[in-house]
């Protein structure tokens, strides 16, 4: 029942805004523009998409690495795509999580822990990446693009980034972390500080390897910038007329739709963060420029996701787990 309630509030949530978000723009406008699109921006933005999605495998890599498990590349494109997959069903990006660490965990006998807390890592970096982004930039634009409107935007992601960093230190910091711990043993928090220290514990190998997470988010900071570029090229697809700078702004906030319920990969949710960000707060595209650039991007993260399909049916069809060991796990880990 609960399972079912949630997937009621994510379809509620998106067809809510997508009718929203009809209400405000001029269909026959959108439909034009994505009609009359630029197949060749289209296939480069698609292609570049595929660069950024590499990016994050190597980022992911690295931080496998740290925890003494080098899994081979193209192994890790393996579980990455059928991440994406799941992570464009009716779930979200935390499912997409779950189910590339699971689909590698199932391949690194006794070292489930060490795969979890690199999934946690590398999304937390990923994370981390677009907010320092999205704070610099913002101050750009209300510094030096004279957006004094932008203020408030400016002052929340910079909240948002110092207590992104608060998390970091008490994870990582042997001072900080008896001093949470001391607190989890309050009682109505005191249940989750197993769960705490279990976690805490395990991210220890990256405060002795803070190298790892160095390269890993200069990996990060590359892979704003890709997606940055897909973006610029998907507006110009449909012309919709939003130089790159101003993309560079607000890029790195659209991440936000990841957390909010929706259905097939931010279906409607997406839309609305765009709309909002480049139309409604940014004032940079017309919500119709802006529904027909989402749209476009919205195709291009299903297409991405797609191999991850292809390659999870199959996996279906090996009939024995053995054969799937043998024939295309086998010399996975090495070392």
């Amino acid at each position: 029942m609960k399972d079912r309630l949630i997937l009621l509030l994510k379809v509620l949530i998106s067809l809510g805004l997508i009718f929203y978000l009809f209400r405000r723009v001029e269909l026959g406008r959108v439909a034009g523009a994505i009609g009359a699109a630029n197949y060749w921006y289209l296939l480069s933005a698609l292609a570049l998409y595929f660069v950024a999605i590499g990016l994050n495998v190597v980022k992911w890599r690295y931080l496998l690495q740290a925890q003494n498990l080098p899994i081979p590349f193209f192994g890790l494109v393996r579980h990455t795509l059928v991440g994406l997959f799941f992570a464009n069903l009716p779930l979200s990006v935390v499912a997409g999580d779950i189910a590339r660490g699971y689909d590698l965990a199932r391949h690194t006998s006794g070292r489930q822990v060490e795969v979890a807390v690199s999934v946690v890592v590398d999304r937390l970096v990923g994370l981390s990446s677009f907010i320092i982004v999205a704070t610099v930039m913002l101050a750009y634009a209300v510094l030096g693009l004279g957006r004094a409107d932008l203020m408030w935007l400016l002052i929340t992601v910079a909240v948002v980034l110092l207590a992104f960093v608060a998390g970091f230190a008490v994870l990582l910091s042997q001072r900080l972390r008896g001093l949470v711990e001391r607190l989890f043993g309050w009682g109505p928090v005191a249940r989750f500080g197993g769960l705490y220290r279990s976690l805490s514990g395990a991210m220890q190998v990256y405060r002795a390897g803070a190298g790892a997470l160095a390269v890993a988010f200069t990996i990060a900071l590359l892979g704003v910038l890709t997606t940055t570029v897909v973006n610029w090229l998907a507006a110009n697809a449909v012309q919709a007329g939003i130089p790159f700078l101003w993309i560079l702004v607000f890029n790195p906030l659209t991440p936000i739709a990841q957390f909010i319920p929706s259905i097939a990969s931010g279906l409607g949710v997406n839309q609305g963060v765009f709309v909002g960000l480049y139309s409604t707060i940014g004032r940079v595209a017309s919500p119709d420029g802006a529904l027909a650039m989402s749209l476009v991007m919205q195709v291009i993260i299903y297409l991405a996701s797609l191999p991850g399909g292809v390659l999870w049916w199959r996996k279906r069809r090996v009939a024995s787990p053995a054969v799937e060991t043998e024939e295309v796990w086998e010399g996975e880990i090495s070392g």
